[in-house]
């Protein structure tokens, strides 16, 4: 869309100007490879690391900027209009796959009329965006056809990465940056002189890649049934999500919808839940066909695959631990175990606010520790059988990572690595300075006691895991759109006041002694 269909690249790289210079960072040309092609969050985690400035206050920033200069009018690129017409005439089905959000696309849309593609795919409809080529894939899936069998018309050397990875044939009009031709690429000045006949000619003159399989990675949230989704019984892959819901998603409007959209999105497989409200763990699984286990009011567990054993007491208390056993296929399974630990005293604050040294912290953690403690004894029996059932701890802990602050011992996150549990995001990002993956808070920036304190910013929610059947292959957090800060939330699009975590691991076949 941006810089191919509309000449809204410039207007991106004006609006990353804009907000950069206010932070006192001026562009240049080294920053093309993180602006260019790039979804707000990715250029505001760089703008973020560059300066200090809290990522959400930046990513709000840069949204706003390039929604008003959309709004005040974009313009097709030459040809653009043309060509797409051409393909409807000749009864050539179109996607439109951008990075930019659901908001921003729809604004662009509805101003060339939407009749004009089949489908669109947006940063908000799959895990990964761009250079990945998970939206592509997506695309693909929706049309029904092969990646070998489409052409990409990109602008970005990003886009193009994310299409060649894909699969597909790529048509490069280069915008800002240039682009060099190579194998199953033709480079253009212009879409003026391109026509439908010039586009099959680029597909039956290459020699197609091998193509990733299209049902490996999620489709947009509004196409695929939940019935039609990944579900093999033997997997490739386990997606694990880690999402507290905040008062079960109530303080924001249908907020059943779009935690079913989500879900559906991320192709996420197993979600530890937290904060259910009693009921949202059984009427997602029920809406999404999935099973379920509820323990407790605040506790839960939504699987794609079937759920054989329940672990822990039946009602845990609102804090604490509940475990689900998970058969993934034959001779495959893995144990997964939601925590939710107690929010008082939270640390962050005492460091932050109040001051407090090191050992006053760690001594502040007595009862996170006793919960945590107490969970790791309930899961003793599936650590000591990790090697032939993978395990895994998610949750909301409401305490930092040893792995990222050094101010205090933070004795949670160790006492879990020291029972043989990993932390697959840090894993995944061993620098907590260029990948803080940040949980708290997507809706809070300031404190809530009016002071107009800037908010503590950290990572309280995490996916641990042990066993040699798993291996980390991404970790990442997930907020979708540009959420409304507190206590203006009710119409966000994200229904929570954390980020969820979600990670993806390889599955490897273990060795079972029995």
């Amino acid at each position: 869309m941006d810089g191919t269909l509309v000449d809204t690249e410039r207007l991106w790289w004006e609006a990353v100007e804009h907000v950069a210079a206010g932070l006192g960072r001026s562009l240049t040309e080294a920053d093309e490879e993180d602006v260019l092609g790039r979804p707000v969050e990715h250029t505001a985690e760089m703008l973020s690391r560059a300066t200090g400035a809290p990522f959400a206050a930046v990513a709000a920033d840069l949204h706003r900027e390039f929604a008003d200069r959309v709004r005040s009018g974009v313009v097709a690129r030459p040809g653009a209009l043309r060509l797409l017409d051409a393909l409807a005439a000749d009864g050539v089905p179109t996607a439109l796959v951008t990075a930019s959000p659901r908001a921003i696309a729809d604004l662009v849309v509805e101003g060339l009329g939407a009749g004009r593609f089949a489908v669109t795919v947006t940063a908000d409809d799959t895990l990964r965006t761009k250079p990945a080529p998970d939206p592509y894939l997506a695309a693909c899936r929706a049309l029904g056809v092969e990646p070998a069998s489409c052409v990409a018309v990109e602008d970005t050397r990003t886009g193009v990465s994310s299409a060649e990875a894909a699969g597909c044939a790529v048509l490069a009009v280069p915008s800002l940056a240039p682009i060099a031709a190579a194998p199953g690429r033709t480079v253009r000045e212009s879409l003026e002189d391109v026509t439908p006949a010039g586009l099959r000619d680029m597909i039956t003159t290459r020699e197609a890649p091998e193509a990733s399989d299209p049902s490996d990675l999620p489709g947009p949230s509004d196409l695929p049934e939940p019935s039609d989704l990944p579900g093999a019984s033997d997997p490739r892959e386990l997606r694990v999500m880690s999402w507290n819901l905040w008062y079960g998603g109530t303080k924001v409007r249908r907020h059943r919808e779009k935690q079913l959209k989500i879900i559906l999105a991320s192709g996420v497989d197993v979600v530890g839940l937290q904060e259910t409200y009693g009921t949202a763990a059984r009427e997602l699984a029920e809406a999404l066909g999935w099973e379920y286990h509820q323990a407790g009011e605040n506790l839960g567990v939504i699987s794609r695959y079937p759920i054989t054993g329940r672990l822990g007491a039946e009602d845990p208390g609102f804090y604490g631990g509940t475990g689900v056993r998970v058969t993934l296929g034959a001779d495959q399974g893995v144990v997964l175990w939601s925590a939710h630990l107690d929010y008082t005293p939270y640390g962050p604050y005492e460091a932050s606010f109040d001051g407090l040294a090191a050992p006053e912290l760690a001594a502040h953690e007595s009862v996170r520790l006793g919960q945590m403690r107490e969970i790791l004894a309930a899961m003793a029996p599936d650590l000591a059988a990790r090697d032939t059932t993978p395990v895994l701890l998610v949750g909301d802990f409401n305490a930092p990572s040893h792995l990222d602050r050094d101010d205090a011992e933070w004795p949670v996150t160790r006492t879990a690595e020291e029972a043989g549990l990993r932390d697959s995001y840090r894993e995944a990002y061993p620098d907590p300075v260029r990948s803080p993956g940040h949980t708290w808070s997507p809706v809070h920036t300031e404190h809530e006691d009016g002071s107009g304190r800037p908010e503590p910013q950290d990572r309280i929610d995490y996916v641990l895991y042990a066993g040699a059947g798993l291996r980390v292959l991404d970790s990442r957090t997930l907020v979708t759109g540009t959420p409304r800060t507190w206590p203006d939330v009710e119409d966000n699009e994200w229904p929570s006041d954390h980020a969820a975590v979600i990670t993806t691991f390889s599955l490897g076949r273990v060795v079972r002694s029995d």
